[in-house]
């Protein structure tokens, strides 16, 4: 694919030029490499079996009698290995089958205070014993973009804002390389940005289905309230919760997907990005998607304002 001076310009805002595959010759070091590793691996010599030693006084006089049938060796087993399951995709539980504690009535018609104090005090789900502080979301309220990740951090709930630290850093080069941002600006400049979780799981494990279920409403309403032209779902946890899919984003990438009748483009996570920078990549793709779909629909006029 060929990018344009201002494309590149943008993939070097998100931090893609060093790990972009830019040369034939880059692909074919990558596959000689692997092939030279491939050879050696089937070439290695399999050392002899040795026969096992006795320990005989006598076998030093003279040459043994030859016996009348040759020992047979018993078989090299190697030691059985117990190998990692793979990690499996989260079962969708029917929100119906699980036991929810209890919520603030009305959520589905609050306004912005009122959800924000909702969310604040909330004491559904366990997580309000070990959080800091709960993370609402950031953004302007009339935001045409909103970026839905998995759950907060340690500094999200230390500081009580969404994506911050490094992963929070890519995140904001990577909106600004497609001319957005979560600072000050008009709204078809920003994003609101918010979690699936409010509470941070503790050591950041993955979240419950329980905990899920309890927060979803609350983000039901901010997208309501925001009513967004498009939002992206960043990282397994945002996507499947809000898709109600257990299959992987990779299976779900590069395709238009619906809530609420609000466009969903799912994306990974910069936290993922930062273990596996090759694949920023596949999210700057997803982005140009992205921003091509909320142009088209701005164009018809389809942004409806908050409900």
């Amino acid at each position: 694919m060929r990018w344009t001076d201002r494309q590149l310009a943008m993939l070097r805002e998100m931090g893609v030029p060093p790990f972009w595959p830019v040369t034939a010759e880059a692909q074919a070091d990558a596959v000689a490499a692997t092939a030279t590793a491939t050879t050696a691996t089937a070439t290695e010599p399999t050392p002899p079996t040795v026969a096992p030693q006795h320990s005989n006084p006598t076998a030093s006089a003279g040459p043994a009698p030859r016996p009348a049938a040759a020992p047979v060796a018993a078989p090299v087993v190697a030691p059985v290995v117990a190998l990692k399951a793979p990690i499996a995709a989260p079962t969708m539980v029917p929100v119906a089958d699980l036991v929810l504690g209890p919520r603030p009535a009305g959520i589905e018609a609050m306004d912005w205070p009122a959800l924000r104090d909702a969310v604040a005090s909330c004491q559904a789900c366990g997580l309000c014993s070990s959080r800091h502080q709960t993370v609402f979301g950031a953004g302007h309220p009339q935001a045409r973009w909103m970026v839905v990740g998995e759950a907060p951090g340690e500094q999200e709930d230390r500081q009580g804002e969404p994506f911050v630290g490094r992963a929070g850093q890519l995140l904001d080069r990577m909106l600004a390389a497609i001319d957005l941002t979560r600072a000050e600006a008009p709204p078809e400049r920003q994003v609101f940005i918010a979690n699936v979780l409010k509470c941070r799981p503790p050591a950041n494990r993955n979240p419950l289905p329980q905990e899920v279920a309890q927060c979803e409403p609350y983000l039901l309403r901010q997208m309501a309230l925001v009513q967004p032209d498009l939002i992206v779902a960043m990282g397994r946890f945002a996507t499947q919760s809000l898709l109600r899919t257990s299959e992987p984003i990779g299976k779900l990438r590069g395709r238009v997907h619906e809530v609420q009748g609000i466009p969903v483009i799912v994306t990974y996570h910069p936290a993922y990005l930062l273990r596996n920078p090759a694949d920023k990549a596949l999210v700057w793709d997803d982005l140009c998607r992205a921003r091509e779909l909320q142009a088209q629909r701005a164009a018809r006029g389809t942004h409806s304002g908050p409900m």
